[in-house]
């Protein structure tokens, strides 16, 4: 890849040092192969994938668009949080989504808590949602072992 047609932020963000930076996480093992790392939140010793807990928030009506990521939480590690974007003139309280998530998954993988915003969440050049910007303030004074 070049560059992103006519959108030079959008390059200069994913083209850095020669490399695509997509925002996804992984690691390299000792004979140099890459290994994708799946968005799991590790919450009191349970894995919680992000995109089950989007794709449950995702279906109300209501949600326009959902990021689900991990928050530093003492008692288990890391706490599911969701950060969502309602559709125009929609209201939904947080106890209704949540509520509306527990119809679709396990009570350790509804959030603890969610977050509701105005603007539309930051998205990569390949229109993926930058979690990481929507994890730094919450983990800006930590250190994450999984990004």
């Amino acid at each position: 890849m070049v560059e992103y047609w006519r959108q030079p932020e959008a390059t200069a963000a994913a083209l850095r040092d020669g490399w695509y930076h997509t925002g996804d996480a992984g690691y390299l093992d000792a004979d140099g192969y890459l290994f994708p790392v799946k968005d799991m939140i590790v919450t009191g010793g349970e894995n919680v994938y992000s995109t089950e807990v989007e794709n449950a928030l995702a279906s109300h009506p209501a949600v326009q668009q959902v990021a689900v990521i991990g928050i530093p939480y003492e008692q288990w590690g890391e706490a599911v949080h969701a950060v969502v974007v309602l559709c125009s003139g929609e209201v939904v309280t947080e106890e209704e989504l949540t509520a509306h998530a527990r119809e679709w998954i396990a009570g350790y993988k509804v959030p603890k808590t969610i977050e509701f915003r105005s603007e539309p969440l930051p998205l990569s050049g390949a229109m993926k949602v930058l979690k990481r910007e929507l994890r730094a303030p919450h983990w800006s004074d930590r250190e994450r072992t999984i990004n």
